[in-house]
């Protein structure tokens, strides 16, 4: 929706703990200065690093790679260092996010495929070559722990994307997982659970072979690898640790899995992405999560100081195709599996971008319906765009405040794909297949202003800013349950109740008057912020009385005055 000049209200939000009476009044001291952190509620910001921002140049062509691959398919020049970089300008702050979501930042194969698309190279991070290295052209593990350092000083959290099910593609002239540890057919059919699982997603992607539970030996490759690299007595010493400690056998899925929880153990990582759930045995990630959970208990016992809070690790995942209106179920056709059984807190929505074209009523109450009953504690995460659906609600970027209106008042939690709130584009002229999502960030246009049709980069910018800071600020917002107070002016109110948190918000769109009555909703004398214009009113007789508004008011008591 395009937001013009106009009188409107929008949220109100009280944060209010209850516990022992000395434990409450501690905690509603810490109340005015700190916001209550859930992932029901997060605004995850989703970047392809590569594709992000460019902080050290001299890791752009590692490995002898190249620039010659089909436009939008080699590396680009992101790093770990880019985003870093973004973290102290504050950039993110801006945007009101409290997690990033980055993709896998692993070893990738060194060369490129051809499969029809011209040369493509593993610049997404979903091609593992070494799950134990970082892949030069992102970086070193001094590069991600310093950005997990900073991103916690920041109050932000990171989600790493992580990847289980299949290995980097076969490459010419590069070492190859055995046959012991991967298979390369037949190909998915996807017509039930065994086409979805025991296959190998499209030619030349390997599939680990996760329903192996026989020992099978470290690939020789990989051996002289480390060897080479001055780790492998390390390597082999840890492994052997951890196989004696979790008494389970030398499987492919547990090798994994010991490699994904370094990255929660060492530099502390708050949550993972699973990719490409569905096409797994559900009990991996189960096991997968049992292990991480230790990991995190781990490092936060081992660094109290870097500890931002008790939330607990977190974990979602993609299930492709997964919908809220199925939930909490996924139909492989002959079976139908529960994956919130197996770790999964939150599971990716893939219907929201097809919802997103009802109204905000539609949405928001159908939504908060299934979350509140069917899901029980469970929760989504919602978007708008990403890196490997060809059909977003905006692909033209016509729809950007309506996109971004819709998304981040959705109940939900949300995940923001880079440049959504910079209407990067998500057509470019010369690419092929999926390359088209991925352009470069553009920057640029935020720095210029640019002037497209009848918005500006800093308009569409300062939009989504402004609701995703609400959102934050305003844990009701994602993780409350819904309800419409009126059709004319559409106005609905949001209620959290969850353990110690308890919290409330009105929204009201296109208001008649510059007048709110708040039928008691709001006590009488508090100090009330539209978190849209930047205005605060206090209630007055029931009443709400502002001198200028927006079309989108956004109501809620200011934790920080």
């Amino acid at each position: 929706m395009k937001i013009k000049k106009a009188r409107i209200i929008l949220i109100i939000v009280t944060i209010l703990l209850s516990c022992s009476e000395k434990d409450r009044r501690d905690q509603l001291m810490v109340d005015e200065t700190s916001i209550p952190f859930l992932w029901e509620n997060a605004s995850v910001y989703f970047l392809l690093t590569d594709r992000f921002n460019n902080g050290d140049t001299t890791n752009d062509f590692s490995y002898d790679r190249k620039q010659d691959g089909a436009k939008l398919r080699s590396f680009m020049g992101g790093d770990i260092k880019g985003i870093t970089e973004k973290i102290k300008e504050g950039y993110f702050n801006k945007l009101g996010v409290n997690a990033i979501w980055l993709t896998p930042p692993v070893e990738q194969v060194h060369g490129f495929t051809d499969e029809g698309t011209g040369k493509t190279y593993a610049y997404h991070g979903y091609w593992t070559y070494d799950w134990t290295s970082i892949d030069r052209n992102f970086g070193t593990w001094k590069d991600l722990k310093e950005m997990v350092d900073v991103a916690h000083e920041n109050d932000i959290r990171i989600v790493l994307d992580v990847v289980l099910n299949h290995t980097g593609p076969v490459i010419q002239k590069e070492p190859f997982w055995p046959d012991s540890w991967v298979r390369t057919s037949p190909i998915c059919t996807y017509t039930d659970f065994e086409s979805t699982v025991t296959c190998t997603l499209v030619k030349n992607l390997p599939d680990i072979l996760t329903e192996k539970e026989d020992p099978v030996e470290l690939p020789e490759f990989l051996i002289n690898k480390w060897e080479q690299e001055g780790r492998l007595e390390n390597e082999m010493t840890e492994l052997n640790e951890f196989f004696e400690r979790t008494g389970y056998p030398r499987a492919p899925k547990y090798y994994i899995i010991k490699w994904l929880t370094d990255f929660v153990r060492e530099i502390g990582i708050d949550g993972f992405r699973v990719d490409t759930a569905k096409h797994t045995e559900p009990d991996v990630w189960k096991k997968l999560w049992d292990q991480v959970v230790l990991a995190f208990g781990e490092w936060k016992q081992n660094h109290p100081d870097k500890v931002l809070d008790q939330t607990e690790f977190f974990m979602v995942g993609e299930v492709y195709g997964f919908n809220i209106h199925d939930a909490p179920l996924y139909n492989y056709g002959d079976s139908l599996v529960n994956f919130y059984n197996y770790g999964f807190k939150s599971l990716i929505n893939f219907s929201f971008k097809t919802d997103a074209n009802k109204s905000m009523e539609e949405i928001f109450s159908m939504y908060s319906q299934k979350l509140n009953n069917g899901l029980m504690g469970m929760s989504i995460m919602n978007y708008v765009s990403s890196h490997d659906d060809s059909q977003p609600f905006d692909v033209q970027r016509k729809k950007v405040y309506e996109a971004g209106t819709k998304l981040l008042l959705a109940p939900g939690a949300v995940q923001i794909y880079y440049g959504d709130e910079l209407a990067r584009p998500l057509e470019v002229e010369g690419t092929m297949g999926d390359a088209h999502l991925r352009s470069i960030m553009n920057w640029e246009d935020l720095e210029k202003n640019t002037q497209k049709e009848d918005y500006t980069t800093s308009d569409v910018f300062q939009h989504w800013s402004k609701l995703s800071h609400f959102r934050k600020e305003h844990p009701a917002v994602g993780a409350g349950i819904h309800q419409k107070i009126s059709d004319s002016p559409y106005t609905f109110t949001r209620l959290l109740k969850k353990e110690s948190i308890s919290d409330q918000v009105m929204v009201v769109f296109y208001p008649t008057s510059s007048i709110i009555d708040v039928n008691g909703f709001f006590s009488e004398g508090i100090e009330i912020k539209d978190y849209y214009s930047g205005n605060k009113a206090v209630v007055t007789e029931n009443q709400l009385e502002y001198e200028s508004l927006e079309d989108i008011v956004l109501l809620g008591k200011p934790l920080n005055n």
